[in-house]
């Protein structure tokens, strides 16, 4: 065989892979047909955080009367933020190489299909490999709708020449609530279209709730239950059709309306690898596919779609084909955030997954946070823990508000040990901070759960 392994894919966790799977001295050969670093780096986590942080110096500027600043904020230069974001992502995409060329890896350059359950063929360079894994990510899609066409989808919002006047997204997931906060900021009139009767379908009521409030607030307009119907060409603005015959009048429709895994045209079917319903690679707990030497990983499996859980996976097999020390990654407690504006993060179980297996003490706190007790902005900060009622360990923990992702990382630690609430209220917190109400909760909220819905 040419290599030890071969890694379809130049993301965060064919990356990690391959650089580690080298580390421990495998052959290894990597190949990726569009940029390397991948999603994230390219066209999602990164950049999108930039543009979320660069919303946040309006509000700043705006806040900072109430500390008796006079700053005048002008117009925002959109040209001149996508040029330094696509500066960063460029050194960014430049190290990923590096660090591949460093380990001693074989990159290559295109697409690599599979000829059968050995073989890559890579343009016309054909090698074979031991051990084969896939990790070529996903892509978003639009809806079946007439017109779908005429409006993007995330991967272009990240290039528009413009910035629009107005939006409407499609969606209420990560993406949608994220870019609805990152164009209002810098701007824009939002409208936000979405089925649901609340955002973020899958988190934590109460902090579906809040959000929806928190977007209000900001100005963005809001339209649940609501399907897209079809998209129309007025010139250089669009047509919305949506909710039984209503239409907006956009300079730009934005479809968040869900992704799918990139494994169709990857020569999988010659190989004897299997798709599940959904069209992913089916894998099992030590990510092989039905062919045990071809492997899967990231969000071309589509199980939890998150960077941080790629690049896990990805070293964790490495460590296990060829250094000599065989893990799994594990899928409990898998802290998450989402960059609304407020930002949202989040650990554990939610009230509603908890409370079907066992009763629950909840603890929720609101507040303002402090600094916009002098700014005047109407700002809640949700804090909420859910904790089982018979052992006291806590199980979920959630909050929406200013550095939340930051603060929910740290009490993550503390849920993946299996704290306890009483671990929690003898840790003195730090004041004055938000991130102490974590360990001040001594009120209980409410009790839910399997016994309550036996009585």
């Amino acid at each position: 065989m040419d290599f030890d392994l071969f890694v379809i894919g130049g993301g965060s966790a064919g990356v990690r892979c391959a650089r580690i799977s080298a580390g421990h001295g495998a052959r290894v050969g990597v190949a990726e047909e569009r940029f390397w670093g991948g999603t994230c780096v390219n066209i999602g986590c990164v950049p999108k955080k930039l543009l979320v942080q660069a919303g946040e110096y309006g509000a700043w500027a705006e806040d900072a009367a109430g500390f008796g600043w006079t700053i005048q904020k002008g117009p925002h230069d959109w040209a001149k933020l996508i040029a330094a974001k696509d500066r960063e992502i460029t050194r960014l995409e430049g190290i990923y190489r590096k660090l591949l060329d460093g380990a001693g890896c074989t990159i290559f350059d295109g697409r690599a299909v599979l000829e059968d359950a050995h073989t890559v063929l890579i343009g016309d360079k054909r090698v074979t490999a031991e051990k084969i894994v896939v990790a070529t990510g996903g892509h978003p899609e639009r809806p079946p709708i007439p017109g779908a066409e005429l409006g993007i989808i995330s991967d272009d919002a990240f290039y528009l020449p413009t910035m629009p006047k107005t939006v409407a997204i499609v969606g209420s997931g990560y993406i949608a609530v994220e870019f609805a906060g990152i164009f209002r900021a810098l701007g824009a009139e939002v409208h936000l279209i979405y089925r649901q009767p609340l955002p973020l379908r899958g988190f934590d009521h109460d902090i579906r709730e809040a959000l929806a409030e928190a977007l209000a607030q900001q100005g963005i307009t809001l339209h649940p239950g609501c399907h897209p119907e079809a998209v129309a060409a007025n010139g250089d603005r669009r047509i919305l059709t949506y909710g039984g015959g209503q239409k907006l009048d956009v300079d730009l429709v934005f479809f968040a309306t869900g992704r799918r895994a990139n494994a169709r045209g990857l020569g999988l079917e010659a190989a004897g690898v299997e798709l599940n319903a959904k069209g992913a690679v089916r894998v099992n707990e030590a990510l092989q596919t039905t062919v045990p030497h071809i492997y899967a990983m990231g969000d071309v499996t589509d199980r939890i779609n998150l960077t941080p859980v790629a690049t896990g996976e990805g070293h964790a097999l490495a460590d296990t084909l060829f250094g000599g020390r065989p893990r799994t990654l594990s899928h409990q407690n898998v802290p998450s955030a989402v960059f609304s504006s407020p930002p949202i993060a989040t650990v554990g179980l939610t009230e509603e997954q908890a409370c079907t297996m066992r009763q629950v003490d909840v603890y929720v706190t609101r507040f303002t946070p402090m600094r916009h007790n002098l700014t005047g902005r109407p700002r809640k900060t949700l804090m909420k823990l859910v904790v089982d009622s018979e052992t006291q360990v806590v199980v979920g923990a959630h909050m929406l508000g200013e550095d939340a992702p930051e603060i929910i990382q740290g009490v993550a630690i503390a849920v993946v040990m299996g704290a306890t609430k009483a671990d929690f209220d003898r840790t003195i917190g730090i004041h004055p901070t938000a991130a102490e109400e974590f360990v001040t909760l001594r009120t209980r909220t409410r009790v839910t759960g399997v016994a309550e819905a036996a009585e």
